[in-house]
């Protein structure tokens, strides 16, 4: 799909003497999921809060499908919150029903979704429990199933996977993946690296009230290459760092038998390879990117620093 779902201009939010967002702007292409990132305190949940229409900005503007956002675009927005929200002593099926009324849903399609989803999950026998008897993981995946019953157009997550095992977290993280496929964009608002990785197709780190980076997940990992190169190889070791440092390379460990570091960061892959080749027997070459998480920690530091 085509354009931007959601699209926020300069948003600006202050408590007291707290500034909270400061100038924010992101863009989250429809069809994607889209990682929101940053430190606890950074301003993720207000500017989450600000596009469920909860609280309003200071100055600055949502448009939601290209035009501003307006009150009723919530019933196309799905919202799983970091605290949950879920009435404890309200019994499982009523409570879904009647979340699904609030999205503007008929009884009957309210019905026929729960039905869907309660089957999907596996959880028709807690219909009748009340939310107080079931675990933290059980209540995450009533409160999962509440924010898609509706079936948004935009889907918000907050730290989806807390609480959850790795079985549970790896069938939330296929349903998230499904409902991307059939056309849902999904804000994925997590601390998981790993998870921003595998899952995001664009993010933006929010640090101290501003955004301090954003983009394409897999353009950003280009761009904070350091010049690192893991080399695989068979002969003399000695040989090879002898050839290699004559021409301004560090090599170190890799951690791995036969495997060497080199850090060249004004040679290219293909000079680093023809110097190898030269003196030793080449079984592996890869050019190492750094993650999401180093890319975090990086840019939050420097953020500091400035």
């Amino acid at each position: 799909m085509d354009g931007n779902i959601l699209v926020a201009r300069d948003i600006e939010k202050q408590y007291g003497d707290v500034k909270v967002l400061d100038r924010v702007g992101m863009e989250v292409p429809q069809g994607s999921i889209y990682g929101l990132l940053g430190p606890n305190g950074a301003g993720k949940t207000t500017l989450i809060r600000i596009a469920n229409r909860i609280i309003a900005p200071d100055s600055g503007e949502l448009q939601f499908k290209g035009r501003r956002l307006q009150p009723s675009d919530i019933e196309q927005i799905g919202y799983l919150p970091e605290e949950r929200g879920l009435y404890r002593k309200m019994k499982v099926g009523e409570q879904a029903l009647y979340m699904a009324r609030l999205k503007g849903m008929s009884r009957a399609a309210a019905m026929q979704q729960i039905n869907y989803w309660f089957e999907r999950f596996d959880v028709r026998s807690w219909w009748n429990r009340k939310v107080e008897e079931l675990s933290k993981g059980m209540q995450q995946k009533l409160q999962f199933i509440i924010s898609v019953l509706h079936q948004p157009a935009l889907l918000i997550l907050d730290e989806p996977f807390s609480g959850f095992d790795p079985i549970n977290a790896d069938m939330l993280k296929q349903e998230i993946f499904r409902l991307r496929e059939e056309g849902a964009t999904i804000i994925l608002s997590t601390h998981n690296m790993a998870s921003v990785e595998e899952m995001c197709d664009h993010i933006s780190l929010i640090h101290q009230s501003r955004c301090i980076l954003q983009g394409n997940v897999a353009q950003i990992r280009q761009q904070y290459k350091s010049g690192e190169f893991e080399l695989g190889f068979e002969g003399d070791r000695t040989l090879l760092e002898d050839v290699l440092s004559a021409h301004g390379c560090e090599i170190r460990q890799s951690g791995q038998r036969g495997k060497v570091i080199i850090h060249a960061p004004e040679k290219t892959g293909n000079k680093l390879l023809s110097l190898a080749i030269s003196c030793v027997k080449v079984t592996s070459f890869t050019e190492l990117t750094p993650g999401m998480n180093d890319i975090f920690i990086r840019k939050v530091k420097e953020n500091v620093q400035s």
